[in-house]
């Protein structure tokens, strides 16, 4: 199997500046691999750093040791000491992020939301309308909404309109930030079924689910982030 990602050492802290600076640290010597076709649970108690170090690995948060590699265009991209170019390029044809939040500029109508992917991926726009379409429909998104802001969905409207929007380019890699929060049980047996078939083609899913069921469901392993956790008081 081709492998995708491959963590080395990492480790992470906070520095509370508006207080006197104090560190707190989150883990330390965090290694594990992912390869394709690989649908990995990040596991661990609240508040262990699941979500600290999904961001580190799309580059949001800081890495303070270690390494960070994503196999992109046949090379490797250390995501912690590569320039800032170089990893916007990373997440436009490589890495994709569903978090758990939508956040787009006001005014824009979600279907052009869920094709803008696309169209930086390099797809037609009548290709990128087309998928866009499906994804929506299938995600019980009504075509009275696609005109519309996605601002002014409920909170499972917005969701879906993020899962359509991460899934509708077919990146080699993705990470998933409870995609079936908020989702009844139809929209989630929807969202894992496009988890299930991404998976199925290859793609590298890294993910928190807090949904036992839905984890049991589609993941091939789980990696306990909490046995890497740094007492505060250490």
């Amino acid at each position: 199997m081709s492998e995708m990602m491959r963590v080395e050492n990492i480790a992470k802290s906070f520095t509370l500046h508006v207080q006197q600076g104090a560190v707190i640290p989150v883990f330390k010597n965090i290694n594990m691999t992912m390869n394709a076709g690989d649908c990995i649970a990040l596991t661990g108690a609240s508040g262990a750093g699941k979500s600290t170090f999904m961001r580190m690995v799309y580059a949001n948060y800081v890495c303070h040791e270690g390494n960070i590699f994503v196999r992109h265009l046949n090379d490797w991209v250390d995501m912690v000491h590569a320039e800032p170019h170089t990893i916007l390029n990373v997440r436009r044809h490589t890495l994709g992020y569903v978090s758990q939040f939508l956040r787009v500029i006001p005014r824009v109508s979600t279907l052009d939301v869920v094709m803008e992917p696309m169209k930086i991926f390099g797809i037609a726009a009548e290709e990128a309308q087309v998928k866009a379409e499906g994804l929506l429909a299938r995600l019980n998104i009504p075509p009275a909404l696609w005109s519309l802001s996605p601002l002014t969905f409920s909170g499972g409207e917005q969701q879906r309109v993020n899962i359509a929007r991460g899934f509708a380019t077919e990146y080699p890699i993705m990470l998933l930030d409870e995609p079936t929060a908020s989702l009844d049980a139809e929209n989630k047996a929807i969202v894992l079924d496009l988890i299930t078939e991404a998976k199925d083609r290859g793609t590298a899913i890294l993910g928190i689910f807090h949904d036992a069921a839905a984890r049991d469901a589609i993941c091939t392993s789980e990696f306990d982030i909490s046995q890497y956790r740094v007492a505060s008081d250490a």
